[in-house]
């Protein structure tokens, strides 16, 4: 497995290229010129997962207000997310790295090799522009901090 990088705030985001559900795949590169909100979580079905991804599902209409594209990545493979995202109906990809590539890349490996839940928001020119890496994954990032954090973004801040 790759050494972890630390990945900060006004860090270069590691370019990546994964397969995710749809049966395509997806880069970072393809969304230069859009801000990415990258989410890094444990596992697809688990309780606080599926909290998480369906309210940010419910509230997708803010993120594309606001010209954000939402990519969700886990260490699970396609067939899991697939059944994942088909049964809770994601309006954004789930991306799957079952090598933890990239999760290295972005330094959230956390206990057991699972992913630690994570949110970094990237600007359009690919630099980091947010990051919260939680300790203990029993809560997430707020939809509304998360927007301002992408209206920041955008107005410089």
């Amino acid at each position: 497995m790759a050494k972890e990088t630390s990945i900060e705030i006004g860090s270069k985001a590691p370019e990546f290229t994964l397969p995710g559900t749809g049966g395509k795949e997806y880069s970072l590169a393809q969304f230069r010129g859009k801000t990415v909100v990258l989410v890094f979580y444990p596992g697809d079905a688990t309780p606080v997962c599926t909290k998480q991804l369906c309210t940010y599902n419910d509230e997708l209409s803010q993120f594309s207000n606001v010209g954000a594209q939402v990519l969700a990545v886990s260490h699970q493979d396609i067939a899991s997310h697939e059944t994942f995202s088909g049964k809770h109906k994601f309006g954004f990809p789930l991306l799957s790295d079952p090598d933890k590539k990239v999760l290295s890349d972005y330094g959230v490996v956390g206990f057991a090799g699972l992913p630690r839940r994570s949110v970094f928001v990237i600007d359009p020119n690919g630099v980091v522009k947010y990051v919260h890496r939680a300790l203990v994954g029993v809560t997430f990032r707020p939809v509304k901090e998360l927007i301002q954090a992408v209206a920041d973004t955008q107005t410089g801040i």
